[in-house]
């Protein structure tokens, strides 16, 4: 078939493609170039996958040398040898080539293909396929080349595409979770940034099950020594600098091909980060969706969200769970406080205030099951929190190791507890305030939006609050000094700041403005309700 001399060797220069872009030798034979020879296959049924990076005409036994590796080679074996053992030997020749696949043409040298070639490609995992009728060799090249550049072509449009999308991202400064977004959503598969520690800082799983982030951190490091076919990973890095890793998962190919995908997210990710060194930190940023997610209820199960907080490293066995609020520190002195006590805070976004210092933060702290956020544990954790200035803190319930779902469900109540009794009332003056120590304050703020309590705190105090502001606010500081005190008029003299005198005439103006006796335990419960309701929403 061939009369050029093999005793030069020559390379031909073929396009560069993923191989996820070429076509299977399975593809190739559904081809009208070869279909028509009626192919049969006689060994390595289970190769057909392979990819075709060439295709090969010759007839020459010494053609091996000249080829790279992914070839189909197309030959009528007319200068083949005849003797078993040399063509046993040209076999394993051309497996240890890289040949994907042996056409050999039956009728003009073969009736039939000899044997010892079947059995020789059968042993080397090399598929073997006889064509029954002749066919034209140069149509078959045609058409599998055709398609090898075609997809070339489409994939060299949709690199450029991909690289102009990410370029754009990076130039205008897209953040984090919006560059996995896109990545997810071009690939369609889920994407996941994660830390050098491998917890996961972001990710979006294109509408996968949440259950691909089980056990994350395990599999991220096993990954590492154990290659894991069914993931793609390419590290954010630069100037010698790594900051983490972009994962994608399983997924359909891509025409630019996933890993350059990827890498073009990276890049992206890279250049964002360089171009904002003082920014956010990624860490610090997914801890703070992940909560803002979790107490906002975004997650679709607790399932998901258990999964979730385990990928980012905090629901994990032996650990306690704490909700808090906190005023007046920010996320990194908040995490290097929970450092003092070998614990471990996920900051949440701010609520009701444009400074961070300023609003109410929410925040979950894990901390081992034998620590007590109590005593000598909480002063050094409230002197850490102070170094920035005033600290106020509600401490939610704590929560103890449980069955996972069990645990998040009351490790978000208390979340949402310190958040709600933080914004609904006044702080003590030793700025710290204990849920569980305001089994009232706990009630209302639960239900401050029932029109029933709104209801019920207007009718009972009506009368003093349409009374001048100054003479108003004086009688209200009265009543709830004396519902916090109702046994020790003393004591609630002085929580009302006057002297006991004073404090007695405002008790009689009270009785005679709302026409009840304030030594009636019913209506100073009554009382205690309204005034603890009118205060949540005043503040």
């Amino acid at each position: 078939m061939s009369d050029r001399r093999e005793s030069e060797i020559h390379r031909t220069n073929r396009p560069v493609v993923e191989d996820s872009g070429l076509p299977t030798l399975a593809e190739a034979l559904d081809m009208p170039g070869l279909a028509q020879g009626m192919p049969e296959v006689l060994a390595g049924e289970e190769a057909l996958g392979s990819r075709v990076r060439w295709v090969h005409v010759s007839d020459s036994p010494g053609v091996g040398r000249l080829l790279d590796g992914g070839e189909l080679l197309l030959t009528t074996a007319s200068a083949w040898p005849e003797h078993p053992d040399d063509l046993r030997a040209l076999v394993a020749d051309f497996a240890a080539a890289g040949l994907v696949g042996i056409v050999i043409e039956l009728g003009a040298h073969y009736r039939y293909v000899p044997a010892v070639v079947v059995d020789a490609a059968r042993s080397a995992g090399l598929v073997l396929i006889a064509l029954h009728r002749e066919v034209k060799f140069v149509a078959v090249t045609e058409q599998v080349h055709r398609r090898i550049i075609d997809d070339q072509t489409a994939a060299l449009r949709a690199r450029d595409e991909v690289r102009s999308l990410f370029t754009d991202l990076a130039l205008r400064g897209a953040p984090a979770d919006y560059v996995v977004e896109r990545l997810a959503r071009t690939l369609r598969a889920p994407v996941i940034l994660e830390s050098l520690a491998h917890e996961v800082v972001v990710a979006d799983l294109a509408g996968a099950d949440h259950v691909v982030l089980e056990g994350w951190q395990e599999r991220s490091r096993l990954s590492g020594r154990v290659p894991d076919d069914s993931r793609t990973i390419v590290p954010v890095q630069a100037r010698g600098t790594r900051w983490g890793s972009l994962v994608a998962l399983a997924g359909p190919a891509h025409p630019a091909g996933r890993l350059a995908v990827l890498e073009q997210g990276a890049t992206a990710l890279a250049l964002g980060r360089l171009a904002d060194p003082a920014g956010e930190d990624w860490v610090h940023l997914g801890r703070r969706r992940l909560v803002d997610d979790l107490v906002a209820d975004r997650y679709g199960s607790l399932p998901e969200a258990a999964v979730r907080l385990s990928a980012a490293g905090l629901l994990s066995e032996g650990m306690a769970m704490l909700g808090l609020a906190v005023s007046g520190a920010g996320a990194a002195t908040i995490e290097a406080a929970a450092a003092e006590v070998c614990a471990r805070a996920l900051c949440g976004t701010p609520r009701r205030a444009d400074e961070p210092a300023e609003g109410w933060m929410p925040v979950l702290l894990a901390l081992p099951s034998t620590t007590t956020l109590a005593g000598a544990t909480v002063d050094r954790f409230l002197a850490a929190l102070r170094t920035g200035g005033r600290v106020r803190l509600v401490v939610g319930p704590r929560v103890d190791p449980a069955a996972p779902e069990d645990m998040l469900v009351r490790t978000l109540d208390s979340a949402h507890e310190a958040l709600d009794l933080a914004e609904s009332g006044e702080m003590g003056e030793s700025g710290v305030m204990w849920v569980r120590r305001h089994p009232l304050r706990r009630f209302v703020a639960a239900l401050r939006g029932d029109h029933r309590l709104l209801a019920h705190a207007e009718s009972m105090l009506a009368p003093v609050l349409d009374l001048p502001a100054a003479r108003r606010d004086d009688l209200l500081d009265a009543l709830a000094a004396v519902v916090a005190h109702p046994g020790n008029r003393t004591a609630a003299a002085t929580a009302a700041h006057v002297s006991r005198s004073v404090f007695y005439q405002r008790l009689d103006a009270l009785e005679e403005i709302l026409g009840v006796r304030l030594d009636d335990g019913e209506v100073l419960a009554a009382l205690h309700l309204a005034v603890a309701v009118h205060r949540a929403h005043a503040s």
